[in-house]
């Protein structure tokens, strides 16, 4: 595990190129294809829980929550990429939206 996190966006910036320059030549949804993606993240953080919990008989226990964390992340990667390749501006789009989620549930008096 390392100490330091690399940097979010440049990040993501990073994994979205990388995504673009390594797809099929007929790749033509990518952005649909990125999108969709989040259900098959999403799916994998219900099998980790599932898993933890060991909700399943035939399987029982077979994952942990740091296997959930690690899923959740997944998510959020994959979202974060979805929305760069949707938008240059995912940075901006994502902050003005944080903020206005922010705004909505904690008022303005935030701490």
């Amino acid at each position: 595990m390392t100490d330091q996190a690399p940097d979010l966006w440049p990040t993501i910036d990073a994994l979205q190129t990388w995504l673009d320059a390594n797809r099929p030549p007929d790749a033509a949804d990518s952005l649909l294809l990125r999108i969709l993606k989040l259900s098959e993240e999403v799916g994998e953080v219900a099998q980790a829980v599932i898993g933890t919990t060991g909700r399943n008989p035939r399987k029982g226990v077979t994952h942990t929550w740091q296997d959930v964390e690690a899923e959740l992340c997944d998510v959020v990667i994959t979202a974060l990429v979805a929305l760069r390749t949707l938008t240059p501006d995912a940075r901006e789009v994502f902050a003005g939206h944080l903020a206005r989620v922010a705004e909505r549930s904690l008022g303005t008096e935030r701490s």
